[in-house]
């Protein structure tokens, strides 16, 4: 061991005339383990956060989108087929998108009504695996006779078992009031022109299942029928809105969509997940380089600390300092014995807020969960927020990032104090002793 590290751990541990001073190491080594741990906490939190809307944003919505101009696609299935032989993609689907009205016997309420092929739609969604209740395949059921009379009393004798189904989200289900089985009907702006007016189309359907995808926004407001009923109901004739397209790499997805532009050989574009979400994504991003920064003033202020520790070591070891140059140390011997000693205060502080905030991350949703059944409350109200619980994903290059700024902090911390110990003129340091 040479001397300047044997010396500069013997400070740390030695007692000093002044507690005072080793007061305000232990709080150096607090405020910067406090730093690191918030800093990873949080980043964590926001990463977690967006790969948690990537994950439920890309469970409900393809990764690329294909319509035509105009007024739908026809012929689609072939266009689909077409699709499905590009490198690079997994599988695709049509669909069809239009707004209605739902009503249910505990209210009415705004939706997004999408027709889709319940063979295919698994090969670009994940809506089956996140129907809660009932199942997707009722939704084959086609219109009956039966739905489309205006006698009632006829419709109640054969209507329940020829009623088309449809599939809505956990929270729609809340607003109308409609379970599993039950019936709702479906309201169309766009109505059927008569002498007296235009009267909007409504058909019964019955609810054959109920999905849950934890957001939000799309459990409250979506809806899912068959292509085949969307398009008599609506009116679409033999066309779809367009394509939904699943692929391999989702980054990849620009490249993906201009290969299929030139696969179609058409009047087409295409639409990617990014391209879609751009904003929301571009926000989020913005976000945690803010609170990258703003967390970081934390080390700062923490190392602060560390200089006017060094500083006021420096000015408790005049004596010592004389001693060794004395002796025979060098100017740049005694820097690095400061050096030693902040840096051991900054490695520490970092060491331990890295311990920290790994472990409060990869733990933050149990931790939650006791916080909400201890003080009775939701951290995220759903209604509020885009997801209903508080995600956490650590980054091992994160963390390392951190912990290198960390060190580099307390360092640079270090280098002002250790360079006015070196400029020690031993003389003025034994002249009074």
């Amino acid at each position: 061991m040479s001397y300047q590290l044997f010396i500069g751990l013997r400070y740390l541990k030695a007692k000093r005339k002044q507690s005072f001073i080793s007061v305000i190491t232990f709080i150096s080594i607090i405020g910067i383990m406090v730093g690191v741990t918030a800093l990873i906490v949080v980043l964590s939190v926001m990463n977690g956060f967006e790969e948690t809307l990537k994950e439920k944003i890309l469970g409900l919505n393809a990764h690329v989108v294909v319509v035509g101009f105009g007024s739908g696609l026809g012929d689609y299935d072939t266009l689909a087929e077409t699709v499905r032989t590009v490198d690079g993609v997994k599988g695709a689907s049509p669909f069809t998108y239009s707004q209605a009205m739902l009503s249910g016997s505990g209210g009415s309420t705004g939706a997004v009504v999408r027709g889709v092929d319940p063979s295919t739609i698994a090969d670009v969604t994940t809506l089956p695996e996140r129907i809660t209740e009932g199942t997707l395949s009722g939704i084959e059921v086609p219109f009956g006779s039966a739905a489309n009379k205006t006698d009632s009393k006829r419709e109640n004798a054969g209507a329940k078992k020829e009623l088309p189904g449809i599939v809505i989200g956990t929270e729609l289900s809340k607003s109308t009031g409609a379970m599993v089985g039950d019936r709702l009907n479906v309201i169309s702006p766009m109505g059927t022109m008569t002498p007296a007016g235009p009267v909007p189309r409504m058909t019964a359907f019955t609810v054959s299942g109920i999905f849950e995808f934890g957001m939000y926004e799309y459990d409250s407001s979506v809806a899912f029928i068959s292509i085949e009923n969307a398009q008599k109901f609506f009116r679409l004739g033999d066309t779809v809105t367009g394509i939904e397209v699943k692929i391999e790499d989702i980054y990849k997805a620009e490249t993906v969509a201009d290969d299929i532009l030139v696969a179609l050989k058409g009047n087409y574009w295409t639409r990617t997940w990014m391209e879609m979400n751009r904003n929301l994504f571009s926000a989020l991003k913005l976000e945690k380089v803010a609170m990258f920064i703003i967390l970081t003033l934390i080390i700062l202020v923490a190392a602060l600390n560390i200089i006017s520790t060094l500083i006021m070591v420096v000015m408790e070891k005049n004596r010592d300092i004389a001693i060794l140059k004395s002796l025979g140390a060098t100017s740049g011997g005694i820097m690095r014995i400061f050096m030693i000693e902040g840096l051991v205060i900054g490695f520490t502080g970092t060491l331990l807020g890295a311990v920290a905030g790994v472990g409060i991350a990869m733990n933050l949703e149990g931790i939650v969960a006791i916080v909400e059944r201890t003080f009775n409350f939701k951290v995220l109200p759903p209604s509020v927020y885009y997801i209903d619980k508080l995600p956490s994903e650590v980054e091992p290059l994160t963390v390392a990032i951190i912990v290198a700024l960390s060190v580099t902090i307390s360092f640079l911390a270090t280098l002002y104090p250790s360079y006015q110990a070196s400029k020690l003129n031993p003389v003025e340091g034994l002249r009074y002793e």
